[in-house]
């Protein structure tokens, strides 16, 4: 595998770092510092300025208004979107638009040009970032004539008040999973509200016989397991930029820190530490690159490319909170000030391993994939 990244992957960071710069952590607090307190809505600005960028075309082909770039560009973007922890749907909409892109129909990719301009606001109806296993599908889809019909739940679904369409995986009973394309607003469906650990308004969606014609919907086997490894994999991603982020706030603190009449940074603990910590998001970051052109080439190798998207998870789950624990740790009481915003990006850190999933999970899921495709 190259780790080099390309001119247009290269290109694509520095669009992103242009407009990130001058964003700050936002300032949404988290529930359990504030109960009730939460944002209504995505940065609708911020938004304006990544389409102004090109950024929410990334991933479309050039015949959609896009850049054809791939899940390698989308992850670079998105590391530099997670270090100033960036409040937009960039990873749900980006994935969303790229599946359609490659196995919708004519009516979904006449939608992707709105979506890559930031007209339309796409999400995806997961627990979580990461999804569901295929065979624990929460939503059913049944056909009725020449429509489908959808019923069932599906919880924590990100941005989805602030969407204009919500990509449902649905199990139909006849295959692989489908992926319906479903307007937020349309008779049957309904959306409560649910809080992240960030403090983000997220929905539990319920889908009450909601009639969705076959154009909307993506049948592709594969599709879905497409979608859901373009999440896990962008939030390794998120993972690791914030981790990058949180690691620089430590290193500047440490270094301006004085005890005993020298900077805490030159202390041995604290040294060790901060090593320990950078070898985590080193690890996160090669598993993740190699997740990412995994899904980009394909799955010719000794495991499917879930192996590669497990290993990328294991390590961004558990990295993720080893930074920012060790963060707070090096950070003394000061970490804990909710004026300082080392605890948002902790707030931040835990959904995303929530998101993820425990570590545990993904090395069970990698043990059975070994077991079936034996190396060697």
């Amino acid at each position: 595998m190259d780790f080099t990244f390309t001119e247009e992957q290269q290109a694509a960071v520095e669009a992103a770092r242009a407009v990130f710069a001058d964003v700050a952590p936002d300032s949404v607090p988290s529930p359990a510092l504030s109960p009730g307190a939460v944002a209504d809505d995505f940065d609708r600005v911020l938004w304006a300025r990544l389409a102004q960028s090109d950024l929410l075309g990334l991933v479309l082909a050039p015949e959609h208004g896009g850049a054809g770039l791939d899940a390698i560009a989308l992850c670079l973007v998105l590391r530099e979107s997670a270090k100033v922890l960036a409040r937009v749907p960039l990873l749900e909409h980006c994935a969303t638009a790229m599946v359609l892109g490659e196995h919708g129909g004519p009516e979904l990719t006449g939608l992707l040009p709105r979506a890559g301009s930031g007209e339309l606001v796409l999400t995806v109806a997961a627990n979580g970032r990461t999804g569901h296993d295929p065979a624990e599908l929460a939503v059913t889809a049944r056909r009725d004539g020449a429509d489908w019909l959808l019923d069932g739940v599906q919880t924590a679904v990100p941005w989805a008040h602030g969407a204009d369409f919500i990509a449902v995986p649905a199990h139909s009973g006849e295959g692989d999973p489908l992926i319906a394309l479903v307007p937020r607003v349309t008779e049957g469906l309904s959306l409560a509200d649910q809080f992240s650990t960030s403090g983000e308004r997220m929905a539990e969606l319920t889908l009450d016989g909601v009639r969705v014609p076959a154009t909307h919907l993506v049948e592709t086997p594969g599709a879905w397991d497409r979608l859901r490894h373009l999440l896990a994999t962008g939030t390794c991603a998120l993972a690791l930029g914030l981790g990058e982020g949180v690691l620089g706030m430590t290193s500047a603190y440490t270094s301006k820190r004085e005890q005993f009449g020298h900077p805490v940074a030159t202390f041995q603990a604290v040294a060790v530490q901060a090593a320990d910590r950078y070898i985590d998001l080193r690890a996160m970051e090669v598993t993740l690159w190699q997740a990412a052109w995994r899904l980009d080439s394909g799955s010719g190798g000794p495991l499917p490319t879930a192996g590669d998207v497990a290993v990328a998870k294991i390590w961004a789950s558990e990295g993720v909170r080893r930074v920012v624990q060790t963060a707070q740790h090096l950070h003394g009481g000061f970490g804990a000030d909710t004026d300082y915003p080392l605890h948002r990006y902790h707030a931040w850190a835990k959904q995303l391993e929530l998101s993820l999933g425990p570590a545990a999970a993904h090395e069970e899921a990698l043990g059975d994939l070994l077991a079936a495709h034996p190396l060697g």
